[in-house]
């Protein structure tokens, strides 16, 4: 019978297959696509596995549930990274900052404001990726993609490192106009990362640039 690691393996050799086809189409180099492993929800002995397998790269919604799984994995396994993929709260930031080594929601002046002083304090520069509402969504995060070369200039003000832009696209559209309207909006305003695609459109993502990849469902199954 074969075991928990196997079973997990299996998933992501087949991922990272994938990310390879992806870029070889694209005439790209498949080490220039970083996958996040989005952990989510999942416990501890469903992410050892994958560490087990070699992915060094996870992704949380959460600062509460990675503060409570995430030490005790780390100190097992030096070197992982630890990306914040969801939603950040002002008052969280200096949590965050302390545990997260990428932030993907940068995406109001008040958490440029928050994140700086926490990165201050701490004395550690945490890059962040700019969220942008690419589909002009109410019920989503992310600044409107009018307020986002401002938001971009507050952050580089504020000396917070630009990783890039991100994006969700709308649920159920075909996600490749929102993808490459997300590319040009970065080459506009020379920046280099691009945090877009998700378990059902990452290689779209790769095709039109994508630099990381955030995947769940196709490495951990249904929740």
């Amino acid at each position: 019978m074969d075991q928990p690691a196997t079973l997990l393996a299996t998933p992501l050799a087949r991922v990272n297959d994938r990310i390879a086809a992806a870029a070889r189409l694209a005439r790209r180099e498949a080490a220039d696509v970083t996958l996040v492993a989005v952990s989510k929800n999942h416990p501890a002995e469903r992410i050892a596995p994958l560490i087990a397998a070699g992915q060094r790269t996870f992704g949380e919604n959460r600062v509460q549930e990675a503060a409570e799984k995430w030490p005790a994995l780390r100190e097992a396994e030096p070197g992982i990274a630890l990306h914040l993929v969801g939603q950040l709260q002002s008052n969280k930031a200096d949590e965050a900052v302390a545990l997260f080594d990428c932030i993907h929601s940068l995406d109001r002046p008040s958490l440029v404001t928050a994140l700086a002083k926490a990165m201050d304090k701490a004395g550690r520069q945490v890059p962040c990726f700019v969220q942008v509402n690419i589909g002009a969504e109410e019920q989503k995060g992310g600044c409107a993609i009018a307020d986002m070369p401002a938001l971009l200039g507050e952050a580089r003000s504020a000396h917070i490192p630009i990783a890039g832009l991100m994006c969700v696209p709308p649920h159920g559209l075909e996600p490749a106009p929102y993808f490459a309207l997300l590319a040009k909006l970065a080459d506009d305003h020379g920046v280099m990362g691009l945090s877009m695609g998700m378990s059902d459109d990452f290689e779209t993502a790769i095709m039109l640039g994508a630099t990381h990849v955030r995947v769940g469902t196709a490495l951990f199954g249904q929740r």
